[in-house]
């Protein structure tokens, strides 16, 4: 206790303000940390790399799930850690020299803006697994929720962090499985989104990031790399446009990826038998497995459902998947 308090009387010397007070009335200008921006570049060029991969997988170069799966789901994952730390360290970092509302309020509508438009065109554009609080929408919150623990300690704002991360590990409700909360991710039955980054438990890194620019040693690290070698310059000039870039990064890669489909189409018969040999080896040999790939690809093909499948557009569980599967496992049985 003595500790907390000896805390909070050094910060409001050092500051003139008190804990309750969340900061000077006056706009305070702080630099940029150039370095900061670059990590923020390489991390958007390493989610540019794992979309590329979810675009190859749309057009039928690699099998369906490849991108939710093993390690590019390990590599997304990371990625978005990564993002949420950055945002956490640059967010204690924008206003180390006290809270600038304004630029915080302008920052803060930018990202809700994009999160809210990026709903709406992917309610109409994938309505089966639009999202709903993806990472631009965390990063929003968080940034409110944030501003709690810009001054307490980070050894504090861990114990917090790990809170948020054991607290889905052992407790779940069906209250959150309503839409409205679907937010919290809390819930028994998680709907279906491309991108669902929730607040349990991902506001954790976040709080990691807070943490660790309330600590001394990240900040003179930080200010000893001095400014970006030109090899990162480019990383760091992307960084700064970073909202921008991941609103706008997937048209030209989707573009590329569409233009090498029409030149050097994918095999997408090879990648539906891979697939379907996968899921049905636990459940049937081999012999069996490839007696009924072998016909349900037939019978796609014929019906020009092979495509639609694969991209999404048909799901396995339509009425008409259900039945030629029905069929043509009767048939490799009877064979």
């Amino acid at each position: 206790m003595r500790g907390w308090l000896r805390y909070v009387t050094l910060h409001r010397n050092q500051t003139g303000m008190s804990m309750t007070e969340p900061a000077s009335q006056t706009p305070v200008v702080t630099p940029r940390i150039g370095w900061l921006d670059a990590f923020r570049g390489v991390a958007l060029l390493a989610m540019a790399t794992y979309h590329l991969t979810w675009d190859f997988e749309y057009f039928g170069y690699l099998a369906p799930g490849t991108a939710g799966h093993g390690f590019p789901k390990l590599y997304a994952r990371g990625i978005a850690t990564t993002f949420l730390f950055l945002a956490g360290l640059g967010l204690v970092l924008a206003h180390r020299n006290g809270f600038n509302r304004r630029r915080f309020l302008i920052r803060f509508g930018k990202v809700a803006g994009a999160a809210a438009l990026i709903t709406l065109v992917t309610w109409f554009a994938m309505p089966e697994g639009f999202i709903h609080f993806g990472i631009l929408h965390q990063i929003a919150l968080a940034s409110l929720l944030g501003l709690a623990f810009l001054r307490v300690p980070p050894l504090v704002t861990l114990m917090v962090a790990a809170g948020f991360v054991a607290l889905p590990l052992v407790f779940r409700s069906n209250i959150f499985d309503n839409p409205a909360l679907w937010w919290v991710g809390l819930q028994e039955k998680p709907r279906l989104s491309f991108d669902y980054v929730p607040l349990f438990p991902w506001f954790a890194a976040v709080l990691t990031g807070i943490a660790a620019g309330n600590t001394g040693a990240i900040r003179r690290w930080l200010k000893a790399l001095g400014t970006p070698s030109q090899f990162f310059r480019p990383f760091a000039f992307a960084g700064r446009h970073s909202l921008i870039v991941y609103l706008l990064h997937q048209i030209p890669l989707f573009g590329l990826v569409w233009l090498l489909s029409q030149i050097a189409p994918p095999d997408r018969a090879a990648s539906y038998r891979q697939e379907c040999m996968q899921s049905c080896a636990p459940s049937g040999g081999e012999a069996l497995c490839r007696k009924f790939c072998e016909c349900t690809l037939d019978a796609l093909q014929a019906g020009k459902m092979l495509e639609p499948l694969q991209t999404g557009k048909i799901k396995v569980e339509d009425e008409k998947i259900q039945s030629l599967a029905l069929q043509c496992s009767m048939k490799a049985q009877q064979d």
